[in-house]
């Protein structure tokens, strides 16, 4: 990663913007101590944005071609200087679920709800160069980055109009942009202004971070998931404490893990503290280019890239200088919650009973003498830690093929054997890309989870930001009306009391398969 802020330095030593050899020489000296004190600016090659974050950021762009036009200026000048992607994605709600009209009627209300904001980001689109919008029900930011944007090295035209090809940078409007750094990309969220100042060409001021080296080896048994290791890695850094800093993850077990699983990996770099969790580039990052229809010229010019200028992770290479080390065996991985309040709160499955129970009475005041009670008009009734919403979302696990037909087959062995969810379970399907919906059905397995209420509810964050939707009334009414400490079970990256749905006060982070069979 220190390598990726040195070539920036380099670059932009004479192009102005306040960086010059100092700031390179400050990353340089960083490996007498593997610390610094040195702030330097940093360039990113692109920015990232939602629907949420990033309307202002186009509010702004139009105010400031009001301004000049004010002026007498020409307004067509008013453009970003570097690429800037927009991706709707925030704004779905999973209103209805478990129906084959489910998608159709939730895209219908987002369009309802937002046509105002809709129509202007389309104008947007339109109107500014090195601007571009991806419209409603493509997927997440996050994904759509990762299986179409990014490049792992960009290029553009310099000052002389010669081609220069550049490590992929970027930053984003929404924390979990960090997930492309599994694909060798440096990318971390930052705040509106700070995106909007890269947009226009500024740089990012910045200390020059400590960089902590997580040593993976081995290879996780048959049947554990990357949320299972991904999970396992946020309670092992918390412990460590890494905000602020960089981690790098290397050793022999990244060779062991597929694109995906490592940008399960880095995607949950806010909730293990750190800046960003990166992975380097190699045969696997090509792969993935290749798999994802990137163009010949591109991948082969990444592999030439990172092999001349010393980005290419090989397995005999020296343990590069970090700030501080820790090591991981995946042998050890088991299946793992997190929950009930907080990602870093890792849990084994064999154990969530026991934990929940230790948890109702430590963590939400409560006991199970109220025992159970009846939802009025429905012919079954509700107590402590039922599951009420089981969700597939987020783009933590919906990126990811390998959990997601896992998902499937679960659902599909669920329905041979008779089985259903139960009756009190909002289950919502929300992938990251349409991608998912098409391997998905191309193995016959969209029609298994379809049967167990995991029907399509859009492409979006949903569930995992909080747009979960209502409970139906009689099953919220019965939660609030005896205090219960309802359950949700969600393949997301976040769990605070109260973000998934105000009816819900415990959530546990899980695979995707697990959601499946909580529901149950």
């Amino acid at each position: 990663t220190l390598k990726v802020l040195l070539e920036n330095m380099l670059r932009f030593e004479d192009g102005g913007f306040t960086v010059d050899a100092k700031d390179a020489q400050a990353v340089v000296d960083w490996q007498k101590e593997a610390k610094s004190a040195a702030e330097i600016q940093y360039r990113p090659a692109r920015v990232l944005m939602q629907d949420f974050t990033g309307v202002p950021a186009v509010v702004d762009l139009a105010a400031m071609r009001d301004g000049i036009k004010a002026l007498g200026g020409d307004a067509e000048k008013i453009n970003p200087q570097v690429p800037v992607h927009l991706v709707i994605d925030h704004s779905v709600m999973v209103d209805e679920f478990g129906t084959p009209q489910a998608f159709e009627n939730n895209v219908a209300l987002e369009y309802q709800r937002n046509m105002e904001r809709y129509e202007f980001l389309k104008w947007g689109s339109k109107a500014f160069d090195n601007f571009s919008v991806v419209p409603p029900g493509t997927g997440i930011c996050h994904q759509v980055n990762l299986e179409n944007i990014a490049r792992a090295v960009w290029s553009s035209k310099d000052g002389d109009g010669v081609e220069v090809a550049y490590p992929d940078t970027c930053v984003g409007t929404d924390s979990h942009t960090t997930m492309i750094n599994g694909l060798g990309v440096l990318g971390w969220g930052v705040g509106g202004i700070e995106a909007e100042a890269s947009m226009l060409g500024q740089p990012v001021s910045m200390l020059i971070p400590e960089v902590v080296g997580f040593k993976l080896t081995g290879e996780l048994a048959e049947g554990i998931t990357a949320t299972d290791l991904v999970l396992t890695c946020v309670q092992m850094l918390r412990e460590v404490g890494v905000v602020g800093r960089f981690v790098e993850f290397y050793g022999p077990g990244v060779a062991a893990l597929s694109l995906a699983d490592r940008a399960t990996i880095a995607n949950m770099a806010p909730e293990y503290g750190a800046t960003c969790g990166y992975f380097p580039i190699d045969d696997k990052t090509l792969d993935y280019l290749r798999l994802t229809g990137r163009d010949e010229a591109d991948i082969a010019l990444a592999e030439a890239y990172a092999k001349e200028q010393g980005f290419w992770r090989h397995d005999d290479a020296a343990e590069a200088i970090y700030t501080k080390t820790l090591s991981l065996d995946m042998t050890s991985v088991v299946p793992s919650l997190s929950g009930p309040k907080l990602p870093q709160q890792r849990v084994s499955m064999s154990e969530l009973d026991e934990e929940f129970n230790r948890d109702l009475s430590a963590v939400f005041n409560r006991d199970d003498s109220a025992g159970r009670v009846a939802v009025d008009g429905m012919d079954y009734d509700l107590g402590h830690g039922d599951v009420t919403i089981a969700a597939i979302t987020s783009c933590t696990n919906t990126s990811n093929p390998s959990v997601l037909i896992a998902a499937g087959l679960v659902a599909r062995k669920a329905r041979q054997l008779g089985l259903q969810r139960k009756p009190w379970v909002k289950s919502s399907l929300a992938p990251g890309s349409q991608v998912v919906t098409d391997y998905l059905d191309k193995a016959g397995l969209s029609d298994d989870l379809d049967y167990l209420g995991f029907n399509l509810v859009g492409y979006g964050c949903t569930t995992c930001i909080g747009n979960s939707g209502p409970l139906p009334a009689p099953i919220s009414k019965a939660i609030n009306e005896n205090d219960l400490v309802a359950a949700s079970v969600l393949s997301g990256n976040r769990n605070f009391e109260g973000r998934v749905s105000q009816d819900v006060r415990a959530n546990y982070l899980a695979s995707p398969p697990l959601v499946v069979a909580y529901a149950l």
